[in-house]
């Protein structure tokens, strides 16, 4: 495997990782509502932003792959 494959496999797993542990957070405000109602945004957007890197990345793999 090439170091850029390497690489790519490594940022492919710390961006599942973030993304993972976002998806937990905003699951953890939910179940916490209405306590800490006003991070909603903040957490949700965090959330959105780390699968947005993720979807990114998965993409970018698929086409340096084909």
């Amino acid at each position: 495997m090439s170091s850029d494959a390497d690489e790519l496999k490594t940022r492919l797993k710390k961006l599942n990782a973030r993304a993972t542990q976002a998806k937990m957070d905003l699951h953890d405000l939910s179940e916490e509502l209405p306590t800490n109602w006003e991070k909603i945004i903040e957490v949700a957007q965090h959330c959105h932003d780390a699968h947005a890197a993720l979807m990114e990345a998965r993409k970018a793999a698929a086409t340096s792959a084909s």
